[in-house]
């Protein structure tokens, strides 16, 4: 049963595979992309796993370091200023160097450089999904800076990037620190340090099968710490491998007879002719920062670009007119970007439409899709988009269902020649698999965890990491023992899991043209425009003459019972009327494959998706460890950058394990690691935002909602300042620009670069004078932002770092308004 996700088509389907943006953005025609702009959306690049949206903003959204940036231009913010931002405990890596004391403010005031291409290793840093110009939520959680915002921000982001490019470029080595130290100044010495542990122990560098990497992980553990790892699929073996590094005693249960989950390649055989068939995730998403890209480069295994040509055919397999397909996909992305000007004008009630009705009812009011042809056609896209989703385009969510599209890692989409088992093998090596243990109950609380598999045999731990797939967890096929907490499982609830499936077939030569590696077959019935609607031609990377079919939408789920005896026979039918008028023999395949992941125990569907209902935030809640740092989740399904991908799965799996050691480094030193937030917190996110749709009182970027006594000036305030806009550039602000170092330009045009579409808040707590007298500061949004931070002393922070202290100003100023 085996699920494809984000290969082709775009998700799971098996072959190419672009962003869910795609269609929005490049808008080529890739086989499941319906999202991204191109041919294959996320689903197949994990196949199996899940599809991307677009929009997000990261783990925990608001970046409030940009402040620091939007002020760079107008004046120098002084190491140390008032507005520092104590950040949480950072993971050291597995042998952390010692941190020197912050500089002083006079040694930091300046913009170090480390060589002259700083924007080249910038678009770096943002295909390994790094902001260009700011911090990362996680980075600011480990501390790796003293001063947010300020200088000492720019610096360490330029050593971050610095430490990432080189990275890239020597991957079958062991990136150490040293080499970096004589670039660096020494009053800089400490950010070395600092961001060179947070990639390390982050897994962002240093990671994978290179020999020089293999040897240095212990053949002994070196810490008195078991950690229990359920699933061998990606996710499982990225931090199975990442812990076996660090020193820590693992355990990998996997259920299957076999690793990889969701990504599985089988080889297929007859009449001396064989292939390799990825029959779940198959195609490599964003090759330029993906790190299974680097993988295969460690491997030293070819890459293949999926190429965009994609010809389509009618039902009765003549081709499509070229003249109204190109009417149509024009339409179809038009009514995209209709569909997202929608959600933008419907606020927060778009949360409760579906993006196929959206589309419906966009399409009926356009008029311009009328006949057949031009409906078949237009349906195509429609089962492309649910391939690309893994989802009914009734259940998708208008407002998120591409909210992880900003994060797409640039570069190509590619099929891996023989298949992406030869990942998994390379990553599954010396890791310590027990196949054939299916686990039924976790139980986890101060003393450890127990994780009991089929046979009542129990295995015990210090921590516990479930990489189970959404499916099982929605299933209910683990029982957590306490239950896992309500937020959470209102977040399994309201994810979606969707479906795609294939039939694989090898044939005793190549009969279809080699010189593409997707086509499209049209069909009359709406409720079946998924059925067969997409070709990938393995024939250049599996080694034999492959060709799949892929099943998406609702046709996906009736396929599921479909006997595979009648799917090969109605493909066949297909492949026919296609090659036949050509005076082109089809033969009968010698081997085929009719996957099922809808019913396969150990997935129960094949990638996740927002639906109706829920949002991005979804995900982050899905990744929240519990029980005190017992009680860990990784998977595509768990991160809200790269959901439904192959590298979403494998960089959640190295994320675990730097979370997985932060709170065993904190249990050691008998320190509190506290990052999850409350359900409380939750609320009160929902109801500030609901206060902030009427403030109290607005200037410029600034809005101000106050509680207490109108006549007591030290009643309290509630601050919001939305970064992130276009800004206009005052007189001073050009003049003071030109007077410092170009870098702080160059961040200043990346951001305005790629982040013109995003929003940003931040806020903080005051009091009704300080807004009072905020408001009357002269010199636009820029000066008020100095004045606040450098004259005020106060700290902007996004929501959750307002804490329960403005948690209970917010439930005031809400039972005040009530």
């Amino acid at each position: 049963m085996e699920a494809e996700r984000r290969s082709g088509a775009v998700r799971w389907g098996g072959g190419a595979a672009t962003s869910k943006a795609a269609w929005r953005g490049a808008k080529g025609r890739r086989p499941g992309l319906a999202r991204r702009s191109g041919p294959a959306a996320r689903g197949d690049a994990l196949e199996g796993v899940a599809a991307c949206r677009g929009g997000g903003r990261g783990r925990h959204g608001a970046r409030c370091q940009r402040l620091g940036v939007a002020c760079w231009g107008a004046h120098r913010i002084p190491p140390q200023s008032p507005h520092r931002i104590a950040g949480r405990p950072r993971p050291p890596a597995p042998a952390p160097a010692a941190q020197p004391p912050p500089p002083s403010a006079s040694a930091s005031d300046d913009i170090i450089v480390i060589n002259r291409e700083p924007t080249a290793e910038a678009v770096t840093a943002l295909t390994a999904g790094f902001p260009a110009d700011s911090l990362t939520d996680e980075e600011i959680e480990a501390g790796v800076v003293s001063d947010v915002g300020g200088i000492e921000q720019v610096n360490y982001i330029l050593i971050r990037n610095h430490i990432l490019t080189r990275w890239r470029e020597t991957f079958n080595s062991w990136l150490a620190k040293e080499p970096f130290q004589p670039l660096i100044p020494p009053h800089c010495d400490h950010l070395l340090t600092a961001a060179y542990s947070f990639l390390v122990s982050h897994g962002y560098i240093n990671f994978g099968v290179a020999p020089a990497i293999k040897e240095r992980i212990p053949k002994e553990p070196t810490r008195p710490t078991t950690v229990v790892v359920v699933g061998a699929g990606l996710a499982g073996l990225a931090a199975a491998r990442q812990l076996l590094a660090f020193g820590f005693k693992v355990i990998l249960l996997e259920g299957r007879k076999r690793c990889g989950g969701r990504v599985y390649t089988k080889k297929m055989e007859g009449s001396g002719r064989s292939a390799a068939a990825d029959l779940g995730g198959s195609v490599l998403t964003g090759t330029l920062g993906n790190p299974l890209g680097i993988v295969a480069k460690q491997l030293g295994l070819p890459m293949h670009k999926i190429r965009d040509k994609c010809p389509l055919y009618r039902p009765d397999g003549s081709p499509v007119d070229p003249e109204v397909d190109k009417k149509v996909e024009i339409t179809f992305n038009k009514l995209l970007d209709n569909a997202s000007n929608l959600r933008a004008s419907m606020g927060e009630v778009a949360a409760d439409v579906s993006l196929g009705a959206a589309l419906e009812t966009l399409r009926e009011a356009d008029g311009s899709v009328s006949m057949q042809e031009e409906m078949n056609l237009f349906n195509w896209h429609l089962a492309n988009l649910e391939y690309a989703n893994a989802g009914f385009l009734s259940r998708l969510s208008l407002a998120y269902w591409d909210q992880d599209d900003p994060y797409d890692m640039g570069g190509d989409h590619c099929f891996l020649p023989g298949g992406n088992g030869r990942l998994v093998q390379a990553l599954a090596e010396n890791v310590p698999i027990i196949y054939e243990r299916t686990v039924h109950t976790i139980r986890y609380g101060g003393d450890g965890v127990q994780v009991v598999v089929n046979g009542g045999h129990v295995y015990e731990g210090d921590m516990v990491l479930c990489t189970a797939p959404l499916g099982v967890l929605k299933n209910g096929g683990i029982k957590f023992v306490p239950e896992l907490p309500q937020r959470k499982l209102d977040s399994i609830k309201r994810l979606g899991f969707g479906l795609l499936n294939k039939v694989s077939m090898l044939f005793p030569h190549v009969f279809w043209s080699t010189d593409l590696d997707t086509f499209g077959h049209l069909v009359e019935d709406p409720k079946r425009r998924g059925e067969f609607f997409l070709f990938y031609s393995y024939a250049t990377v599996a080694g034999g003459p492959l060709l799949m079919a892929l099943v998406a939408g609702e046709a996906a789920h009736n396929f599921e019972t479909t006997p595979p005896t009648d799917a090969v026979s109605s493909v066949l039918q297909i492949l026919k009327g296609i090659y036949e008028p050509q005076g082109i023999e089809v033969p009968d395949p010698l081997q085929s494959v009719c996957t099922r992941w809808g019913t396969d125990s150990f997935s129960l569907g094949s990638y996740s998706h927002v639906a109706v209902g829920a949002s991005g935030d979804d995900y982050d809640i899905l990744a929240e460890s519990v029980g005190d740092g017992r009680l860990f989740f990784a998977g595509e399904a768990t991160t809200r950058r790269y959901p439904a991908t192959m590298h979403g799965a494998f960089i959640s799996g190295l994320r675990e394990a730097g979370n997985i050691t932060l709170h065993a480094n904190a249990r050691a030193t008998k320190t509190k690691v506290d990052k999850s937030p409350s359900s409380n917190s939750q609320m009160c996110a929902a109801i500030l935002m609901d206060l902030f749709r009427q403030p109290d009182l607005e200037f410029g970027s600034f809005s101000v909602i106050f509680g207490g006594k109108a006549s007591d000036p030290k009643s309290p305030a509630i601050l919001k300042v939305e970064l992130g806009g276009p800004r206009k550039k005052s007189a001073i602000e050009g003049v003071k620009a030109e007077q410092h170092h170009s870098n702080k330009l160059l961040f200043q045009q990346l951001q305005s670069h790629f982040n013109q579409q995003q929003q940003l808040y931040v806020y903080t707590l005051l009091s009704r004078q300080q807004a009072m007298e905020l408001r009357e500061v002269r010199g636009g949004d820029e000066m008020r932002l100095h004045y606040l931070c450098e004259k005020m002393g106060v700290k902007l922070v996004g929501r959750k770092g307002l804490g329960p202290g403005a948690d209970a100003v917010i439930a005031s100023i809400k039972a005040e308004r009530d």
